[in-house]
């Protein structure tokens, strides 16, 4: 799955649109490397979104297509 479409379904950013404007903007690494939306994230992925408040630092834990607003947070856990 697009790391742009991850983000939208597992909740993290609100809209797809978002998510392609930060990851073009070189606001989103995966594995320590700068991405851009079309990147493929698979489980295992250790992704940090950089924010102007800070960042956030997450691994993906699974990759779904649809997942239930209450099932969003199950497909991530966040890294301190």
């Amino acid at each position: 799955m697009r790391i742009d479409k991850f983000l939208k379904v597992s909740r993290i950013l609100k809209r797809r649109t978002v998510a392609q404007e930060a990851a073009a903007a070189g606001k989103i690494s995966v594995n320590g490397r700068e991405v851009k939306p079309a990147y493929r994230v698979k489980a295992g992925d250790v992704v940090e979104l950089s924010f102007a408040s800070g960042a956030l630092k997450f691994r993906v834990l699974d990759v779904k297509e649809t997942v239930k607003k209450e099932e969003a947070s199950s497909l991530y856990e966040v890294i301190a």
